[in-house]
């Protein structure tokens, strides 16, 4: 066994075509070889997840400087970057109505990803790390964005979509909804019958840890074919983050 160099991680964000190539790279290895998505823009050949909303987004990447090579990804869309877009990338999935109607800053998160080589350990927290610095630079108060559940199947996540539905849904306030005809309620079971510790298990790594920092779920979730999962809309208010989640959050720095 090769003994493997001890990584050495640094958080930027894309600058050159060459940077987004390297993000849309690894998004392709984790949503298209990985998962099975798809998309009218990706590129097989050159092996590039990306569409169109790629050149109004910011790229923050992880590298690993000891290997060379880009091992975690977010994109980021704020409110005039989404208006020069045309809409937030989750609008086509998802009512945002109730978020644009609190006049607050709105950034929206999305194609989050780990190389598989990367997962479980500290990558993500380096990751957060330069979320949460762009997020105090751009006086962020509401972020959102789509997480996915592997599978296009609801009655297959019936546990973890109605604990997510019974006991982390967005206030009123918060609350958008997915959209037809791809909605699905997420209210599949009472709450009484769900055996919480088998729903925790299908809940994937990311929105686990969205709900420990405090993350609510809008109403519904999507499903979308084209990527091969159910969505759920996660909503983040930077002013309702306790101190401790905020420790979480911040914790590589």
């Amino acid at each position: 066994m090769i003994d493997q160099p001890a990584p050495e991680f640094r958080v930027a964000l894309a600058e050159t075509q060459d940077d987004l190539r390297r993000a849309q790279e690894l998004r392709y290895d984790v949503f298209v070889r990985e998962l099975g998505g798809g998309g009218v823009l990706v590129d097989h050949q050159a092996r590039l997840e990306q569409d169109r909303f790629d050149p109004y987004f910011d790229h923050l990447i992880l590298y690993d400087d000891a290997v060379g090579k880009a091992v975690g990804v977010y994109r980021m869309l704020r409110t005039e970057q989404a208006r020069a877009a045309g809409q937030f990338y989750s609008e086509s999935e998802y009512d945002l109505t109730p978020l644009r109607a609190t006049g607050r800053t709105l950034l929206e998160l999305g194609r989050s990803c780990l190389h598989a080589d990367y997962r479980g350990g500290t990558a993500m927290l380096h990751l957060w790390a330069g979320l949460a610095d762009y997020v105090a630079q751009h006086h962020i108060d509401i972020m959102f964005g789509v997480a996915s559940f592997y599978g296009t199947d609801p009655q297959a996540l019936a546990q973890p979509l109605s604990l997510l539905h019974h006991r982390h849904l967005a206030p009123e306030a918060l609350r958008v909804r997915a959209l037809a005809p791809n909605a699905h309620s997420m209210d599949l079971m009472p709450e009484d019958k769900i055996d919480r510790r088998a729903a925790m298990v299908q809940v994937p790594a990311l929105i686990k840890a969205y709900l420990r920092l405090g993350g609510v779920v809008g109403a519904g979730a999507y499903v979308d074919h084209a990527f091969n999962t159910t969505d759920v809309c996660l909503i983040m208010d930077t002013r309702m983050m306790s101190e401790r989640q905020k420790r979480i959050y911040g914790s590589a720095q």
